[in-house]
Formats: structure tokens, sequence, C-alpha cells
């Protein structure tokens, strides 16, 4: 379980903080989506979540950090990302550049960890099962698809085996089917028994996916439930967020008389991935 208690983060020199009176939780085989306004602190919590903040970009944090137990506080940034997999936006800023197929671009960050060569390929090859890209191991990662880039990305993280992945908008530059073949290979994840914390634009994509929404806004967590129950709240609409589609449409159709159950039009749209 990956837990941040009374959390309250400020930037190197920041007169305020960017975070303040975060308690989250997060156990083995959730998922739970992230999503505020345009500077809520999303991308914030996001590296505090992981450790890289303060470890990696300074600051000071206030309240704890703790993952299965342990307190993190102090702990070296190779062994945050041994526990705790950070993946971005965009899989140009993860993918080394220094590869000349999928396989050796995951295994990079094992063999940093000064693993042996054969535990390397084991976790090479567990990795991309674990997201369903065995055939693109061969291939060049300059020759992959947005959607296929992304997921070679997060099976490097993957290869370091960390027991939590923490993703700051994982599709922010996918088209749909991208966006879909991302959703798929977090939820396998998942089933696998890894706890995600997804920071999230897409409410489509989220609904369906998430077992947990949390809302933060001003720095701060003012929503947190089931996904059924925050998805559908009109709250969301008051930040500037858009609620997922089959509430929107569900709404504008009562509105002219018509009673259409949000649950099937989520059918009828298709939910995925099915959960």
């Amino acid at each position: 379980m990956l837990h941040l208690h009374c959390a309250e983060f400020r930037y190197p020199a920041a007169r305020a903080a960017a975070l303040h009176d975060i308690d989250l939780e997060i156990p083995h085989g959730a998922i739970v989506g992230l999503v505020g306004p345009n500077e809520a602190g999303k991308s914030t919590l996001c590296l505090v979540a992981s450790g890289m903040a303060p470890a990696v970009v300074g600051g000071g944090l206030v309240g704890t950090l703790e993952i299965d137990g342990e307190a993190m506080t102090g702990r070296p940034a190779y062994e945050l990302a041994e526990r705790v997999g950070l993946g971005a936006g965009s899989p140009a800023t993860q993918l080394t550049g220094l590869a000349a197929t999928v396989f050796e671009e995951v295994a990079i960050g094992p063999l940093n960890l000064g693993l042996s060569a054969a535990e390397a390929i084991e976790r090479v090859d567990e990795a991309l099962v674990a997201i369903g890209i065995e055939r693109l191991a061969g291939q060049h990662p300059r020759r992959l698809s947005g959607g296929e880039a992304q997921l070679v990305a997060i099976a490097s993280l993957l290869a370091m085996r960390p027991s939590h992945l923490v993703l700051d908008e994982p599709t922010s530059e996918l088209d749909p089917v991208g966006a879909r073949l991302v959703a798929e290979a977090l939820h396998a994840v998942a089933h696998n028994g890894t706890a995600l914390l997804i920071a999230e634009h897409r409410m489509d994509l989220l609904d369906g996916l998430c077992d947990r929404i949390v809302v933060l806004d001003g720095g701060t967590i003012v929503r947190d439930g089931p996904a059924e129950a925050i998805l559908a709240d009109p709250f969301l609409e008051t930040l500037g967020l858009e609620r997922p589609a089959r509430h929107r449409i569900a709404d504008a159709c009562r509105m002219v008389g018509a009673a259409i159950d949000p649950a099937e039009l989520r059918r009828a749209l298709g939910d995925w991935p099915h959960r």
C-alpha cells in the first residue's frame, strides 16, 4: 500500500505550499484516478507520491510517504524507483533513445540496477507479457506509434518491479486508439496486483477503468470516493471538469423528458476496459 499522511509539499524558494493536508491510500491492485482543474497540483502530487519530490526535485515535505509500511523519507532515488514507477505523458521523455530494439530499451533499467543479464532478461520478458507487447520486442523504438511507445515506457517501469505505478497524464499525446491500448494494459497490470495512481484529463478513460477517483483543487483533496459516484457528481463541472459522456448524454435526455440509465449508456458506448 502507498500511503501519504498529512502531506504538505513546498517547492524550493516558493512562498506557498503546492500541496497541503493530503491523506491518500492506494492499496495493491487498486486503480485510483486523479482529476482536477489546471494548476490544482496533480503533477506535484504525482511527484510526491512517487517520492521524486523532494528526493530529486528538491523542496520540503511535511508529513510522511509510506510504502508497504516503510517510511520513504531520505531514501535514494534508485531505491524509490524500485518501489514506485513514475511515468509522464510523453514517452519521448522516458525512452532513452540509446536502444536499437524495444527489448533493449526495457532492459536498461534492470541493468542499471546491477542485475545479471539473466535476471534482466527475465524481467524484460515479464514486463512485455504484462503489457501485452511481446510482438514489439525486436522493433526499433523510433518506429512505434504513440500508443505503442507509451506502452514500452510503461513496460520499462514494470521491469524495475515496482509495487506501485504513478502515471501523470499517460494518454495526453495519444489518439483514442492509443489511449485505449494504454487503458487496457493498465487494467491488466492492476489485475496482477500493482497499485496505480493515474492523473488524467480524459474522464471517459477513467470511467470503467478506476475503482476510485480523487479530486484535487487548490493543492488539497476535495473529493475521494468510488469512481461511479464521483464521476456522476455535477460538482466536477463547478471545477471546469467534464463528466463522462454517458452522464452528460443521460442529463440531456432527461431535459427532453427521456429517461435513460447511465449504466445502460455505458454498455451502449462500450465499457473499456471491462472490469
